[in-house]
């Protein structure tokens, strides 16, 4: 089981954060999954499919957005996938809530999935939103 779901984590977690948006990433999920975050900037997305567009959509004003795994551990009898990675990106791109900034930011996130079964049925983002946003002259 969590060779299983070690290998839909990560293929969720690359799917995500290359911007491939839920019509990719809902092959990992529950169609139901949910999400939470204690920050402000995803403070109105209560579910996976609208944090993965979220995502989808921040690589606009960040063409170039990559991430950097740190870490990546199956609980398997909590049935979790913890991963932890750096997020890089510039805001060269438009559609961002100021005209481009060309600042860079480097964000360390957080992303804890909870399977039911062989997909995930919730996650959880920790992240400091308030830094990136300073970082990218956002806020």
């Amino acid at each position: 089981m969590s060779a299983d779901i070690a290998k839909v984590a990560f293929d969720f977690f690359d799917a995500c954060e290359t911007g491939k948006g839920w019509a990719v990433c809902k092959a990992f999920c529950h169609d139901n999954a949910t999400f939470s975050a204690q920050c402000e900037a995803l403070a109105d997305v209560t579910n996976l499919e609208g944090y993965v567009d979220w995502m989808k959509g921040l690589l606009v004003p960040l063409p170039d957005g990559n991430y950097d795994l740190q870490s990546f551990a199956v609980d398997a009898d909590r049935h979790v996938v913890t991963a932890y990675a750096i997020f890089r990106g510039t805001h060269t791109g438009e559609g961002g809530p100021v005209a481009p900034t060309n600042k860079q930011a480097a964000a360390d996130y957080v992303y804890n999935m909870v399977f039911d079964g062989d997909r995930i049925s919730h996650m959880t983002k920790i992240w400091n939103d308030h830094n990136t946003l300073r970082e990218l002259g956002w806020s």
